[in-house]
Protein backbone atom coordinates (compact mmCIF):
# COMPACT_ATOMS: atom_id res chain seq x y z
CA UNK A 1 0.00 0.00 0.00
CA UNK A 2 1.12 3.53 -0.72
CA UNK A 3 2.51 5.46 2.37
CA UNK A 4 3.70 8.90 1.81
CA UNK A 5 5.76 8.41 5.12
CA UNK A 6 7.89 5.82 3.33
CA UNK A 7 8.77 8.72 0.78
CA UNK A 8 11.96 10.32 1.16
CA UNK A 9 12.08 14.02 1.11
CA UNK A 10 13.70 14.50 -1.96
CA UNK A 11 11.72 11.88 -3.63
CA UNK A 12 8.87 14.36 -2.36
CA UNK A 13 10.30 17.01 -3.99
CA UNK A 14 10.25 15.60 -7.20
CA UNK A 15 7.13 14.01 -6.69
CA UNK A 16 5.73 17.02 -6.18
CA UNK A 17 7.67 18.80 -9.14
CA UNK A 18 6.13 16.50 -11.44
CA UNK A 19 2.65 16.48 -10.06
CA UNK A 20 2.63 20.35 -11.02
CA UNK A 21 4.24 20.30 -14.56
CA UNK A 22 1.23 17.12 -15.45
CA UNK A 23 -1.21 19.92 -13.95
CA UNK A 24 0.32 22.81 -15.48
CA UNK A 25 0.13 20.93 -18.35
CA UNK A 26 -3.44 20.14 -18.28
CA UNK A 27 -4.08 23.69 -18.63
CA UNK A 28 -1.95 24.41 -21.17
CA UNK A 29 -4.13 21.50 -23.01
CA UNK A 30 -7.31 23.16 -21.91
CA UNK A 31 -5.87 26.98 -23.19
CA UNK A 32 -5.19 25.64 -26.63
CA UNK A 33 -8.72 23.50 -26.95
CA UNK A 34 -9.80 27.08 -26.17
CA UNK A 35 -7.71 28.62 -28.69
CA UNK A 36 -8.56 26.30 -31.44
CA UNK A 37 -12.77 26.59 -30.53
CA UNK A 38 -12.19 30.21 -31.05
CA UNK A 39 -9.93 29.94 -34.33
CA UNK A 40 -12.46 27.76 -35.73
CA UNK A 41 -15.50 30.20 -34.87
CA UNK A 42 -13.40 33.25 -36.19
CA UNK A 43 -12.18 31.13 -39.36
CA UNK A 44 -16.16 30.92 -40.25
CA UNK A 45 -16.06 34.56 -40.90
CA UNK A 46 -15.68 36.22 -44.32
CA UNK A 47 -12.16 38.00 -43.10
CA UNK A 48 -9.37 35.68 -44.87
CA UNK A 49 -7.09 36.01 -42.30
CA UNK A 50 -8.88 34.33 -39.64
CA UNK A 51 -8.80 31.30 -42.03
CA UNK A 52 -5.36 31.04 -42.48
CA UNK A 53 -3.00 28.67 -40.40
CA UNK A 54 -0.92 31.09 -39.17
CA UNK A 55 -3.55 32.88 -37.22
CA UNK A 56 -5.19 29.11 -36.17
CA UNK A 57 -1.65 28.38 -35.31
CA UNK A 58 -0.95 31.79 -33.22
CA UNK A 59 -4.40 31.09 -31.20
CA UNK A 60 -3.49 28.29 -30.04
CA UNK A 61 -0.01 28.72 -28.87
CA UNK A 62 -1.10 31.68 -27.47
CA UNK A 63 -4.07 29.73 -25.26
CA UNK A 64 -1.42 27.33 -24.75
CA UNK A 65 1.19 29.58 -23.61
CA UNK A 66 -1.71 31.78 -21.70
CA UNK A 67 -2.74 29.18 -19.38
CA UNK A 68 0.05 27.40 -19.10
CA UNK A 69 2.12 30.77 -17.16
CA UNK A 70 -0.82 32.99 -16.21
CA UNK A 71 -3.40 30.43 -14.34
CA UNK A 72 -0.43 29.22 -11.57
CA UNK A 73 1.51 32.46 -10.59
CA UNK A 74 3.82 31.69 -7.94
CA UNK A 75 3.58 33.53 -4.83
CA UNK A 76 6.18 36.33 -2.90
CA UNK A 77 6.38 35.25 0.41
CA UNK A 78 4.30 37.33 2.72
CA UNK A 79 5.49 38.30 6.17
CA UNK A 80 2.31 39.03 7.58
CA UNK A 81 -0.44 36.90 8.31
CA UNK A 82 -2.96 39.21 5.83
CA UNK A 83 -2.16 38.47 2.29
CA UNK A 84 -2.97 41.77 0.33
CA UNK A 85 -4.71 42.01 -3.17
CA UNK A 86 -2.25 41.35 -5.41
CA UNK A 87 -2.27 43.53 -8.95
CA UNK A 88 -0.96 40.49 -10.68
CA UNK A 89 -3.97 37.94 -9.29
CA UNK A 90 -6.26 40.27 -10.70
CA UNK A 91 -4.31 40.20 -14.01
CA UNK A 92 -4.81 36.91 -14.39
CA UNK A 93 -8.36 36.39 -13.08
CA UNK A 94 -9.02 38.89 -15.43
CA UNK A 95 -7.33 37.64 -17.99
CA UNK A 96 -8.58 34.12 -17.68
CA UNK A 97 -12.09 34.98 -17.44
CA UNK A 98 -12.18 37.13 -20.79
CA UNK A 99 -10.33 33.99 -22.73
CA UNK A 100 -13.20 31.35 -21.49
CA UNK A 101 -15.87 33.72 -22.11
CA UNK A 102 -14.64 34.34 -25.68
CA UNK A 103 -13.79 30.31 -26.11
CA UNK A 104 -17.48 29.25 -24.87
CA UNK A 105 -19.03 32.17 -26.92
CA UNK A 106 -16.89 30.80 -30.13
CA UNK A 107 -18.48 26.94 -28.89
CA UNK A 108 -21.91 28.29 -28.40
CA UNK A 109 -21.54 29.70 -32.01
CA UNK A 110 -19.76 26.15 -33.15
CA UNK A 111 -22.33 24.14 -31.48
CA UNK A 112 -25.50 25.61 -32.54
CA UNK A 113 -24.19 26.45 -35.63
CA UNK A 114 -24.74 30.39 -35.37
CA UNK A 115 -22.84 32.33 -38.38
CA UNK A 116 -20.82 35.11 -36.66
CA UNK A 117 -21.86 38.79 -37.25
CA UNK A 118 -19.03 42.09 -37.61
CA UNK A 119 -19.66 42.96 -34.04
CA UNK A 120 -19.46 39.28 -32.37
CA UNK A 121 -16.11 38.40 -34.28
CA UNK A 122 -14.52 41.33 -32.96
CA UNK A 123 -16.11 40.74 -29.68
CA UNK A 124 -14.55 37.68 -29.49
CA UNK A 125 -11.06 38.06 -30.76
CA UNK A 126 -10.59 40.82 -28.52
CA UNK A 127 -11.63 39.26 -25.57
CA UNK A 128 -9.49 36.01 -26.46
CA UNK A 129 -6.05 38.37 -27.42
CA UNK A 130 -6.81 40.30 -24.42
CA UNK A 131 -7.45 37.72 -22.18
CA UNK A 132 -4.64 36.07 -23.31
CA UNK A 133 -1.86 38.47 -23.06
CA UNK A 134 -2.95 39.26 -19.58
CA UNK A 135 -2.03 35.78 -18.66
CA UNK A 136 0.49 35.77 -20.10
CA UNK A 137 1.89 38.76 -18.81
CA UNK A 138 0.45 38.26 -15.23
CA UNK A 139 2.73 34.75 -15.79
CA UNK A 140 5.54 36.37 -16.46
CA UNK A 141 5.44 39.31 -14.06
CA UNK A 142 5.09 36.97 -11.31
CA UNK A 143 8.01 34.53 -12.28
CA UNK A 144 10.17 37.57 -12.87
CA UNK A 145 8.93 39.07 -9.67
CA UNK A 146 10.09 35.98 -7.61
CA UNK A 147 13.42 35.62 -9.73
CA UNK A 148 14.51 38.88 -8.59
CA UNK A 149 13.46 38.42 -4.90
CA UNK A 150 15.88 35.16 -4.74
CA UNK A 151 18.77 36.94 -6.65
CA UNK A 152 18.20 39.86 -3.96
Amino acid sequence: MFSARNIHSGDQFLIIRAVHVIERSGLAIAGAMCGTFVAAQLSQTEITLFGSLGFIVAMVLGGTIGFYLGIDIPRLPRLGARRKLDPVDLLSAAGTFLAAIAALIAVYGLVFDVAPQRFSETVICSWWVLGVIMQTGAGSIGRLRLAGRAAA
